[in-house]
């Protein structure tokens, strides 16, 4: 084994190479970069928001009920108005993001998790193995997502724990079907084949020659499916079938303000907006690591990111 493998300084030299290869990559992309910096403000807000703010979020002050947006006189955390209940609506957009993050980011883990172990396991094993696997997620997939989460959730409870479970179920196919398909093309490959030869063990072969070659893919996929669950959450919550008061999502509240469309649309409108631009910015991002993951594209970002810096 060479120095530089055992060397810590060496890695270490390795590591910020890499970090500062990646930051001029998404340089280049400034939409990307305004992007991951709102995401960034995002998830401190989840981190970091319920510690300082839930108890202004939950108290209520009947005098500040529907206040509106702008208006400073009770304090800057009513800039974005107040609720029904005379709450602050951006202390309650901050400490909402909480439960909408930790839905989204956990139903994506799961699937992505129990998804591409099928999809490995469809993709590499025997002719019949693959065929059992691929019959479950047509299975899955015969059903639509929101229809099957709704059925599902009129049996159970809607807890944050239970929305993840039901969302991740709907999201498995995905990329189970995504990494067969890969699979089944990499395992022909020169160097898997190589591998073979040399003695290496299925479990070699798949975890060190096959997933990091189809791991970006599914990164990609992990970002906008992660849009797509926040949304599927937000709809849930709508229909009554999600969280319920007094836990807080962001979907919750557009669901509680849309009775009051007419004389407060600020209640529906600025936690709606929360949604949408979390959902562009992962778009956004997910546009960006699909060219910075591709071998064959990723010198655009990097000549971009040279001629920025």
């Amino acid at each position: 084994m060479s120095n530089a493998t055992t060397n810590p300084a060496a890695v270490e030299v390795k590591v910020q190479s890499g970090t500062r290869r990646v930051l001029r990559m998404l340089w280049a992309d400034k939409l990307a970069i305004c992007a991951a910096i709102f995401l960034i403000v995002i998830l401190l807000c989840a981190v970091f928001g319920p510690m300082f703010l839930e108890d202004m979020a939950a108290n209520t002050n009947l005098r500040a009920r529907n206040a509106p947006p702008f208006e400073l006189e009770r304090g800057f955390f009513f800039i974005l108005g107040g609720d029904a209940l005379g709450r602050p609506l951006l202390a309650r957009i901050i400490v909402a993001a909480q439960n909408t993050m930790v839905i989204a980011a956990g139903a994506v883990l799961a699937s992505l998790i129990v998804g591409s172990t099928l999809g490995l396991i469809a993709g590499y094993a025997g002719r019949w193995t693959g065929e059992v696997i691929m019959r479950l997620a047509d299975v899955i997939m015969s059903f639509p997502s929101l229809l099957l989460a709704v059925i599902v959730l009129y049996m159970l409870s809607p807890s944050i724990a239970n929305l993840v479970l039901v969302l991740a179920i709907t999201r498995i196919p995905i990329y189970l079907r995504t990494t067969r398909a890969e699979v089944l093309e990499v395992r022909e490959r020169m160097f898997v084949q190589a591998a073979k030869v040399m003695g290496a063990s299925n479990r070699r072969i798949v975890f060190k020659h096959i997933l990091p070659v189809i791991l970006p893919t599914l990164l990609t996929i992990a970002t906008l499916d992660f849009a797509f669950v926040m949304l599927a959450e937000s709809a849930l919550s709508f229909l009554g079938i999600g969280i319920q008061a007094p836990e807080i999502t962001w979907g919750l509240m557009v669901s509680q303000g849309r009775q009051y469309l007419t004389n407060a649309w600020w209640l529906a409108f600025w936690p709606g907006l929360a949604i949408i631009l979390t959902t562009m910015s992962l778009n956004l991002l997910s546009s960006w690591m699909r060219v910075a993951l591709n071998p064959t594209q990723r010198w655009r970002l990097e000549i971009g990111g040279k001629k920025n810096g």
